[in-house]
C-alpha cells in the first residue's frame, strides 16, 4: 500500500489499515479482509442504508440554497427532531442546524456570551466539544487542544475564553471505584462560586470515558440556573440512540436550555450539527437577528439525510436497540474485567463503551507516543475481525458499533477485545517484573 498524503490527525496512533468500501457493520479492508466496525458513531444505521443513499441521492437535485433562505426539506428536518425525536419535550422550541456540533457549539456558546454580557465558560473535566472557536476552548483533554503533541512536549494555542473545569461524575460502572452520588453533590458544591459570572455550562454525557449519572446532571442544571447561565447539552456522541433513548439527558429531571447533536445526526449521509434552542430561550431572543450566517449550513443534502435518519429510527425502533444490548454488553464487559489484569476501568451506556487500561493517567497526559499501548491492541482486535477505535492516548480504548448490529455480531467484537487485551495484561507484568 502505497503511503497516504492525507494529513494525519493522531486519533489512532501506529498504522491503519486502508477500507476501501463498506456496507451495514461491515467494513472491507484493501487486502479483502471484511471486519466489523465497532468505531462509528457517525453512522448509527449502519454504512450505505439504502433509505440514507435514497435521501441524499434525492437531495443532490435540490437548489443549493444558504440557510438564509426557507427550504421545505429544512423544515422537513427540524419537524422530525422537534417531533419526533424530541416528542413530548414542550420545552424545546426551535432547531439551527450547522456544519458540524463543533461549530454548533461554538455558535451556542457565542449566544450566551451575547445574552448574558459575561465571558467565562465552563465545562467538566475531561470534556471535548470540538476544534472550532469557543468549543475548542472548552475541549479540556490535554491531547485534543488544536496545537502540536510531540513525544517530550505540548504546544497549545491561547485559550479565547477564560474556561472553568468542573469535578467530573465519580467511578465507574465496570471495575475502578464505583460510582459516589454524594461524592459528586460534594464536589459540584465546592466549585458552585465558579460559576457566579459564567455565561454558559457545556456538559458532555461520555467524553474522556465518563458517563453522566442523572444526578450529576440536575444538580449542575440546578447550579447553573442558579448562576443564571445557560445550560448547554452536548449530546453529540450519546444522542439518538447511542445509549439507549433518544437523548441521554432524558435520564435526569432537569431540561437543558441548548441540545447539541452531531456527528450521527445524518446517519453518516452528510456532515451535520444542529442546536435545538428552548422556548424560554427564544423568548429572550425575540425581536433579535441571530447574526451568524454560513453558506452551507443547512445543506439540502444534510437536511435530507436528518430527516430519513429519524424517520427509519423511529420506525424501526432503532433508537431502543442500545437498550436492548445494555445488560449484555455489561456482562460482557465485567467478565473482561475480571479476565484481563491489564483493565483499570470500564464506563458505558447501551451501544458506547471505554476501556481504560493500567498505564499513564489522562490526568497527567501529555506528549505524543507514535505507536501506544491501545493503538496495538487494536491493531490486534482488528486482526480478530473488529475495529475499534482509540483517541491517540497510551491507554484508552472506544466501542460504539452501529445500532444496527446483531448479536453474534457484538460477540464477535468481543472476542477481538478477549485476543487484544493480552498485551495490556503481558504491559502489566512487565512493569510488574
Amino acid at each position: 500500500m502505497a503511503a497516504s498524503r492525507v494529513l494525519s490527525t493522531s486519533l489512532t496512533s501506529g498504522s491503519q489499515p486502508l477500507v476501501v468500501r463498506a456496507e451495514g457493520v461491515w467494513l472491507e479492508l484493501e487486502d479483502g479482509r471484511r471486519v466489523i466496525d465497532a468505531t462509528n458513531t457517525a453512522a448509527p444505521l449502519g454504512h450505505a442504508h439504502p433509505e440514507i443513499v435514497a435521501a441524499v441521492r434525492a437531495a443532490a437535485t435540490s437548489p443549493a440554497i444558504n440557510e438564509g433562505v426557507r427550504w421545505a426539506g429544512r423544515d422537513a428536518a427540524a419537524e422530525a427532531l422537534l417531533e419526533t425525536a424530541l416528542a413530548g419535550e414542550d420545552w424545546a422550541g426551535a432547531v439551527r442546524f450547522f456544519i458540524s456540533a463543533g461549530e454548533a457549539n461554538d455558535a451556542a456558546l457565542s449566544l450566551a456570551q451575547a445574552l448574558s454580557g459575561r465571558s467565562a465558560l465552563a465545562t467538566r473535566e475531561r470534556a471535548y466539544h470540538g476544534g472550532v472557536g469557543l468549543s475548542r476552548d472548552l475541549t479540556v483533554q490535554p491531547q485534543w487542544h488544536g496545537g502540536l503533541a510531540y513525544r517530550d512536549r505540548t504546544l497549545a494555542p491561547p485559550r479565547l475564553a477564560d474556561v472553568r473545569e468542573l469535578p467530573a461524575p465519580v467511578g465507574a460502572r465496570i471495575a475502578g471505584p464505583p460510582a459516589d452520588p454524594e461524592a459528586d453533590r460534594t464536589g459540584l458544591a465546592a466549585v458552585a462560586g465558579e460559576l457566579a459570572d459564567v455565561a454558559a455550562v457545556l456538559i458532555d454525557y461520555s467524553q474522556g470515558g465518563i458517563y453522566h449519572q442523572p444526578e450529576y446532571q440536575d444538580q449542575l442544571a440546578a447550579l447553573a440556573r442558579d448562576a443564571e447561565a445557560i445550560w448547554i447539552a452536548d449530546e453529540t456522541v450519546t444522542g439518538l440512540g447511542r445509549v439507549g433513548s433518544w437523548f441521554q439527558f432524558q435520564a435526569g429531571e432537569s431540561r437543558p436550555d441548548v441540545v447539541i447533536m452531531g456527528k450521527g445526526l445524518a446517519a453518516g449521509g452528510a456532515p451535520a450539527g444542529a442546536a435545538v434552542l428552548s422556548r424560554e430561550l427564544l423568548e429572550r431572543m425575540e425581536d433579535a437577528g441571530w447574526q451568524s450566517y454560513s453558506s452551507y449550513r443547512a445543506h439540502p443534502i444534510e437536511c435530507a439525510a436528518i430527516e430519513a435518519h429519524v424517520r427509519v429510527s423511529a420506525r424501526d425502533g432503532l433508537w431502543r436497540r442500545a437498550l436492548d444490548f445494555d445488560e449484555l454488553l455489561a456482562r460482557e464487559m465485567q467478565r473482561l474485567a475480571d479476565a484481563h489484569p491489564g483493565i483499570s476501568r470500564i464506563d458505558g451506556r447501551g451501544l458506547h463503551w471505554t476501556i481504560e487500561l493500567h498505564g499513564p493517567s489522562w490526568r497527567q497526559w501529555e506528549g505524543h507516543d507514535p505507536d501506544p499501548l491501545a493503538s496495538q491492541i487494536a491493531a490486534r482486535v482488528l486482526d480478530a475481525g473488529a475495529m475499534i477505535a482509540t483517541s491517540g492516548e497510551q491507554t484508552s480504548l472506544f466501542i460504539a458499533p452501529p445500532l444496527i448490529v446483531e448479536e453474534g455480531e457484538l460477540m464477535r467484537v468481543l472476542e477481538g477485545l478477549d485476543h487484544g487485551l493480552a498485551l495490556a495484561d503481558a504491559e502489566v507484568q512487565r512493569v510488574a517484573g
